[in-house]
């Protein structure tokens, strides 16, 4: 009982700190909707509150560039951004009805659990702990390595050189195990310097207070592009070696909600893999392949299946497009980020991102 009351007590005031940050989306609603929603018995207690207040509410990054970060103007945009909206448009066909709340790495999983969030889209890596402690992971979004920034003039170059080197680490993530089982293999006397949020330790390793700053390989190719003020001063390279799986999640207990944000995410991966874009998708309703034909809501039953329109996953790739046009706009040639694509080009291109069956 005394553990139940301190973690009621500890979600009181964990409200209070985070639902004063919700942001609401400024983006506009599209002229004309794709596809009307037609009521639907959800069978999901997630999707009957949603309906019900309007919006889907997304835990967020605080400003981690091509994946969720607010522009100028208070859009939020960015890969997980949209992972979020496509949610809104298969629940309530307008990927404007979207709050995002800004959350820390301590902060994310706890706002999820206690419900101050509908789904988790953000930079959060599938683990087995975190798996078996009340989240459900969907399907990876972006495949990602961890990596290390430091400055050119150290002259390192690999891990093995880091020898009693200090590193910035966010608090609450993966990256504070990954420092210590290197410290422990290669015996290198590694020291974290630990922050309670991304921004923090950014300026803390600009400041020159650590050797270097671990985070996904992404990430930083971000910071370094938009922080740093030569980014050629800087070099990042592999920390671990090892990949792992950005996932968007929901919390335990609610099987229907945790089937529909799984398909949301597959359905742009499968629209790229049938050939399905933003721009040829009206064209696709005429097609005689029964594959895009389910797909599209034009033969009915995957809609019914999830208590959703028969044409969320049209009204998905008519609003947004499909992966790869969401790859690139965000992280990819199209954007100031300029990835490669990398593991995260479709299963047949040599990457792991695999289309699952729509029927």
């Amino acid at each position: 009982m005394h553990r139940i009351r301190t973690l009621q007590g500890a979600f009181v005031l964990f409200a209070a700190a985070v639902l004063p940050n919700v942001s609401h989306s400024q983006q506009a609603a599209p002229a004309e909707p794709a596809s009307p929603v037609t009521p639907a018995t959800s069978n999901s207690p997630t999707v009957d509150q949603i309906r019900a207040r309007g919006y889907v509410i997304c835990g967020s990054g605080h400003g981690t560039t091509g994946f969720s970060a607010p522009d100028k103007d208070g859009n939020w945009k960015g890969l997980d951004a949209e992972t979020c909206r496509a949610i809104a448009i298969a629940v309530l066909g307008d990927g404007s009805k979207v709050r995002f709340v800004p959350l820390t790495g301590q902060q994310r999983l706890t706002a999820l659990q206690t419900g101050q969030i509908d789904v988790l889209p953000r930079t959060t890596s599938w683990t087995l702990r975190r798996d078996a402690n009340g989240i459900n992971f969907t399907y990876p979004n972006y495949y990602e390595y961890d990596a290390f920034m430091v400055r050119k003039d150290l002259g390192i170059t690999q891990t093995k050189d880091m020898q009693g080197a200090t590193i910035c680490v966010q608090t609450g993530s993966t990256n504070e195990v990954t420092v210590a089982d290197l410290s422990r293999k290669f015996n290198l006397g590694l020291k974290t310097v630990l922050f309670d949020n991304v921004a923090a330790s950014r300026q803390a390793f600009f400041t020159g207070r650590c050797d270097g700053l671990i985070t996904d390989a992404s990430a930083l190719a971000a910071v370094r592009a938009t922080q740093a003020q030569n980014p050629d001063d800087y070099i990042i390279f592999p920390a671990s070696g090892n990949s792992e799986a950005l996932t968007p999640s929901v919390r335990h207990g609610d099987d229907r909600w945790f089937d529909i944000v799984k398909f949301v995410v597959q359905a742009p991966i499968a629209a790229e893999d049938m050939g399905i874009t933003q721009a040829n998708v009206d064209t696709m309703l005429k097609s005689d392949d029964p594959r895009i034909a389910r797909f599209l809501g034009v033969e009915p039953g995957n809609g019914k299946a999830l208590g959703l329109d028969e044409r969320w996953a049209y009204n998905i790739v008519k609003q947004l497009g499909n992966y790869g046009e969401m790859f690139e706009r965000n992280v990819g040639k199209n954007s100031p980020m300029k990835l490669d694509r990398g593991l995260n080009r479709l299963y047949r291109d040599g990457g792991l991102m695999y289309p699952y069956v729509f029927n």
